[in-house]
């Protein structure tokens, strides 16, 4: 009989480890899904962050990037994963942006933001010596169409192209899936324009392979003050970028509290406020769960006013 009581202590004992195991959070590697390919700033924000966040977890947070349809296919994988916080993603504003399309098979009610983790101002890039202000591309997109290197349609830039074509622009949407080759399209001349953030194409300024001829914000950037502002120009259409960490909405409240509080962790370290900086983005970008979900319906409501009714 004593032998038994041991045995079964012991069992109870094993039992309540495992059970102690299961309730920690995180015990295994979070799966980190960029839905982009390699080198662009999702990808970028992602790792940087991935990086911070093992330091405060005790975890790893693989980088796995799964390009498609304007960020949709990462989305669906992180979608029909378990909602169990082992698989967060990245969402980026060009995403988002097909909420505004009625037929898009997903909604904001299936995710919750864990934070927003960065914002930057976006622009219109050119390559091409005959586009080299923005009065140029204006001069030319009334002769001729004009070539606009875009993530995906639906997506902001595709609203920043048509928000110029219906003021007699003649610039036309060219999607490229791979940052990298929307990035050389316009030096490759595959296109003749880039929306883009500055500082996903940073390198390309620096060593002046292509310039920026209108900056979408309020006013002037500070590093390119040559550069006019689209409120400046008259142009009311502000869509900012902005990268979130999105988890299922069913997940756990607490574990989304994990993935936050790493979060806002690797967000006031220096090295992330370094980032920020060498991204031209606000110093301001983060936004914990709590705002973030509030700070989503806004974006969302800016977009469907330049949404393209279908």
């Amino acid at each position: 009989m004593r032998i038994t009581t041991v045995g079964l202590a012991a069992v109870l004992v094993a039992c309540a480890a495992a059970v102690h195991a299961q309730d920690k959070y995180p015990s295994r590697p979070i799966e980190f899904i960029v839905p982009w390919g390699p080198g662009g700033g999702a990808d970028q924000v992602a790792r940087k962050s991935s990086v911070l966040m093992e330091q405060d977890l005790k975890a790893s947070l693989p980088v796995i990037n799964v390009p498609g349809a304007t960020g949709q296919t990462g989305l669906n994988k992180m979608l029909t994963a378990p909602a169990d916080g082992y698989t967060i993603s990245v969402m980026t504003g060009d995403t988002f942006g097909l909420l505004t399309d009625a037929s898009t098979k997903w909604s904001l009610a299936q995710l919750v933001p864990a934070a927003v983790m960065i914002k930057q101002p976006s622009a219109f890039f050119t390559s091409a010596p005959d586009l080299a202000t923005w009065k140029d591309v204006e001069r030319e997109a009334k002769k001729r169409p004009l070539k606009v290197a875009i993530t995906g349609f639906g997506s902001p830039d595709d609203m920043h192209v048509n928000y110029f074509a219906q003021r007699g622009l003649k610039l036309v949407s060219v999607p490229f899936a791979k940052p990298g080759e929307r990035y050389t399209a316009i030096i490759g001349g595959h296109a003749d324009i880039l929306y883009e953030q500055l500082g996903d194409v940073k390198s390309f300024l620096v060593s002046k392979k292509m310039r920026p001829v209108i900056l979408f914000a309020e006013s002037r950037f500070p590093v390119f003050s040559d550069v006019p502002s689209s409120k400046e120009l008259g142009y009311d259409i502000i869509i900012n970028q902005f990268r979130a960490v999105m988890m299922r909405a069913e997940t756990d409240p607490a574990r989304v509290k994990v993935i936050s509080d790493a979060l806002a962790k690797a967000a006031a370290t220096d090295d992330y406020k370094a980032y920020l900086v060498d991204q031209y983005a606000d110093p301001a970008s983060f936004i914990p769960a709590a705002g973030a979900l509030a700070f989503l319906k806004s974006e969302l409501g800016k977009m469907r006013r330049f949404a393209i009714k279908k």
